[in-house]
């Protein structure tokens, strides 16, 4: 049966007349994206309460006011808090393994799936206002206070749990059947649900599960830097990575070779997918997850850092008809974020554009991507040879690994493509004389290369935190600034609270210089020119280093003194 259209029920019901719902539905199609309800209350059309019995009515579903609930604890220990606040649901009955909850989007149908997957119950849902939903969780969770270290806890003074964990550790055989209802078992199930909810809640890129002989830790990589969560019990060890070995739809029994997958969550209403990598350890199995969660990301060429003349030079360069565009710098410092933005500006109708990737992090509609795999032979080089009879117009090459791939990357450049590529160096320059040590002829890069992009990740002062202050001596010579060069300027710390995690530091920008090759540059090349004098020559065509670069986040209060020495060489 048709689902009956919130505007007409709101009618129906007598909160709005036809009139009214034309002008909404007028001012919806100028806020593409919002709900229609949301957008009655921001025009007082109607109440919270309201859009509540209109939405029960459309999903046929029971209305509740949470303030006449009382919820029991055991009820509320079925849901996290974390879950609670990234879902808006509050737990409120719980028979005969049917969970009931209370929910303000009963349309959105995806979440009682999700919760199935992670809860391993039945989810039944009633309707509640937004504002109730979140008085309940400050009422509820304010008073649980449940937390990794709780559960933990918990966990360790459970000893029917830590007998069959401790009989998974013995030597010998795996008991699958053990393994498995370990795996499933609620404690261990509900840890690995707040772990991987928090790290998706604190923007992590990566969770490390580590082995060791006396202690199973779990640590956490967010803005770049690794912290440590409390660790769970040594003994269950192989329990928490049995879970992670299922969910990722990994062979449980096979604990001698390495292993790699994928988790796929949803989580609020988006996709979130998990790399899980498991290598064998002398004490057990490391297990590290790759956080891929697309609504962090900004696939954005506007907000990855990029100053504004930087910004413009770069988008003339990526709209040339054909040549090598390349983006360096070291592991995990955003490079392929860099190209998924330029490739999103270039996505274009006309244009087809091909990428391959080791692997393909990202979905872009109307591209075409293609995952590398060197255990089959579909290697970059491969790859890349079959990609130019598409009828290619731009290519995204993931990494230039070897000789192979650079010259077929140069020989798509030579026949009229734009190819875009990384590369691992220190600096913008460097790039060329990584290439010409490759053995990349020199008269072939000058005749393709057509810009060098150098990039750093720096974390940014947590806005709730800043403060003004001077910084030590040895700081400022470290930049090789006097006291003098700062006697105008302002420079920010971050004092450290609750939001930031007592870091200082919330989220990441990119440092850029970039190099566009110009006539100079290719004499340069041609004769063998050294790194320095490659320098030399692109900072005299107005290159700006990565630096100063770091010096103008810092003086904007965007970043501190630490961060940009750290991710900055001073230049000779």
């Amino acid at each position: 049966m048709a689902i009956r259209r919130i505007g007409q029920i709101l009618v129906d019901l007598g909160f709005i007349d036809e009139d009214q719902l034309q002008a909404l539905l007028d001012e919806q199609r100028q806020r593409p994206g919002e709900l229609l309800g949301q957008i009655a209350i921001d025009m007082h059309l109607i109440t919270d309460d309201q859009l509540a019995q209109a939405l029960a009515e459309q999903m046929n579903l029971q209305v509740v006011n949470l303030a006449d609930v009382t919820v029991p604890p055991e009820v509320l220990n079925q849901v996290t808090e974390p879950m609670a606040q990234l879902y808006r649901i509050v737990p409120i009955s719980f028979k005969e393994g049917v969970l009931t909850i209370a929910m303000c989007d009963p349309q959105k149908l995806s979440v009682l799936d999700e919760l199935r997957s992670f809860l391993g119950y039945e989810i039944r849902s009633v309707v509640a206002t937004e504002k109730d939903i979140l008085k309940a969780i400050e009422r509820y969770y304010a008073a649980a206070n449940e937390s990794v270290e709780s559960l933990i806890e918990d966990m360790e003074s459970d000893e029917a749990l830590t007998k069959a964990a401790l009989a998974l550790e013995k030597e010998g055989p795996l008991d699958l059947a053990s393994a498995e209802a370990m795996a499933d078992s609620a404690p261990v199930r509900k840890l690995l649900n707040m772990v991987f909810l928090l790290a998706i809640r604190d923007q992590a890129s990566d969770l490390h599960f580590e082995p060791f002989e006396t202690e199973f830790k779990i640590r956490i990589r967010a803005d770049g830097v690794l912290y440590e969560m409390v660790p769970p019990p040594r003994h269950l060890a192989v329990a928490i990575t049995t879970r992670i070995k299922v969910m990722a739809d990994l062979d449980i029994a096979e604990r001698r070779l390495p292993q790699d997958g994928r988790i796929q969550l949803s989580v609020g209403g988006h996709p979130v997918d998990m790399r899980v990598s498991v290598l064998p350890t002398m004490f057990g199995e490391s297990v590290v997850l790759r956080i891929l969660d697309r609504s962090v990301v900004m696939l954005d060429l506007d907000v990855v850092g990029l100053d504004p003349t930087t910004l413009a030079e770069f988008r003339k360069i990526i709209r040339r008809p054909n040549g090598i565009v390349l983006v360096t710098g070291p592991t995990g410092c955003g490079k392929t974020t860099t190209l998924y933005g330029a490739l999103n500006e270039l996505n274009d109708i006309a244009d087809k554009v091909i990428t391959t990737e080791d692997p393909v992090e990202y979905d872009l509609d109307g591209i075409v991507q293609i995952p590398i795999d060197e255990a089959i032979g579909n290697t970059f080089a491969q790859c890349l040879r079959s990609i130019l009879r598409q009828d290619p117009d731009r290519i995204l090459v993931g990494e230039i690994r070897d000789l192979e791939t650079a010259e077929i990357a140069v020989q798509a450049a030579l026949t009229g493509h734009m190819v875009f590529s990384t590369l691992h160096t220190n600096d913008a320059p460097s790039t060329v004389t990584r290439l010409r040590d490759m053995g990349v002829p020199p008269f072939l890069l000058t005749a393709t290369l057509e810009a060098v992009l150098g990039q750093r990740l720096v974390r940014k002062i947590c806005a709730s935190c800043r403060e003004e202050y001077m910084p030590p001596m040895e700081k400022l010579a470290d930049l090789a600034l006097r006291p003098d060069d700062v006697v105008d300027k302002k420079i920010f710390r971050g004092r450290g609270c609750e939001i930031c995690n007592n870091t200082g530091f919330k989220g990441r920008t990119a440092l850029f210089e970039l190099l566009e090759v110009n006539d100079a540059i290719r004499d340069i090349i041609n004769d063998g020119g050294s790194n320095q004098k490659l320098r030399t020559a692109a900072l005299q065509s107005g290159m700006v280093p990565l630096r100063e670069a770091g010096l103008e986040k810092l003086f904007a209060g965007i970043t501190s003194i630490d961060e940009v020495i750290r991710e900055t060489i001073l230049e000779e």
